[in-house]
């Protein structure tokens, strides 16, 4: 790669990762099956088709691929529906960064900041970043760029204090990615969990996430404030996932971020008959591992919002 201190994602890992996070288990596609050209990580809907990203791990977290669509059962609102589009690609993705720089973080900006800067190393050079950091309120801090070595230096120049905005922020990160032309698109909150005071309330801020194909990834530092549940309830509404530091080694939660935003599955399935009422559709994905396969776990969208309104 040419940018600036950037590395490949599996260099990096093999590189400065122990070697078992940066194991992937690929399992050898059937002959003959071939992805579609489509290329659309994110759960869209238009008039033929529902797209939905899953992720899938075994039960060391090592990524799985190599699957194919007989592997993959989807069920919307109960029902199960047939599965008309499969692929798997590795595509640019645009992330957004919401930095906790609240009183309660304090001594734990520096590891804040050592996430962060983890997670932009293992970047590729056509992936867009922005920063927001926030604490009575948000802020965007750096707009989208392709130089997150300017995010990477801002972050330890940041003091903490003052009260905590976290849905306000994460609001923010969702307008702010709508900006981009890039159709991979995630947050990466890194903060404690707190929050007590923003504008927007959870159940607005439930409605945004689940009407933005937008995958939310959430690394947790402990303090007194901290709120995991908080931050996991957030993340895995949108289908990703939040990973609380101490139980997990913060390097070695940013590599699997970073390998799961890299390597999922799309699973497309028509959606001709699905009213045009704005209603939210609950989805269900279901495994079927290959024969002899240990078992397996899948992360995806816990659901999408119909279009509402008449076809343009």
């Amino acid at each position: 790669m040419t940018n600036k201190g950037l590395l490949n994602l599996p260099i990096f890992l093999a590189a400065a990762l122990p070697l078992s996070l940066a194991q992937r288990i690929t399992i050898d596609p059937l002959p003959g099956l071939k992805p579609p050209p489509q290329r659309r990580p994110a759960i869209r809907v238009d008039s033929n088709l529902v797209l939905v990203p899953v992720a899938v791990a075994d039960q060391r977290n090592h990524p799985v691929t190599g699957l194919g669509k007989e592997n993959f059962r989807v069920f919307d609102e109960g029902a199960e529906q047939t599965i008309t589009s499969f692929a798997m690609d590795d595509e640019p993705v645009a992330v957004g960064l919401i930095f906790d720089q609240s009183g309660s973080v304090g001594r734990a900006m520096e590891p804040e900041a050592t996430a962060t800067r983890l997670f932009l190393h293992i970047s590729n050079p056509e992936d867009e970043f922005f920063l927001v950091i926030f604490a009575s309120h948000p802020e965007l801090t750096l707009p989208l760029t392709r130089e997150p070595e300017k995010i990477q230096d801002h972050i330890f120049t940041i003091k903490s204090g003052g009260a905590t905005a976290l849905y306000d922020a994460v609001i923010l990160g969702l307008q702010e990615l709508k900006k981009s032309k890039l159709s991979r698109k995630a947050l990466l909150a890194v903060s404690d969990g707190g929050e007590n005071d923003s504008r927007y309330s959870q159940a607005e801020l439930r409605n945004r996430v689940e009407e933005n194909d937008v995958l939310i990834y959430a690394v947790c530092v402990r303090t007194h404030d901290t709120d995991f549940p908080l931050l996991r309830w957030m993340a895995e509404l949108s289908g990703g996932r939040a990973f609380l530091s101490g139980a997990i080694d913060i390097q070695d939660a940013v590599a699997r971020i970073g390998l799961e935003l890299r390597n999922r599955y799309v699973l497309g399935f028509a959606a001709g008959g699905i009213p045009r009422d704005g209603k939210y559709h609950r989805l269900r994905v279901q495994l079927v591992p290959p024969h002899g396969m240990p078992p397996l776990k899948a992360s995806w969208r816990r659901g999408y919002r119909a279009p509402g309104g008449p076809v343009q």
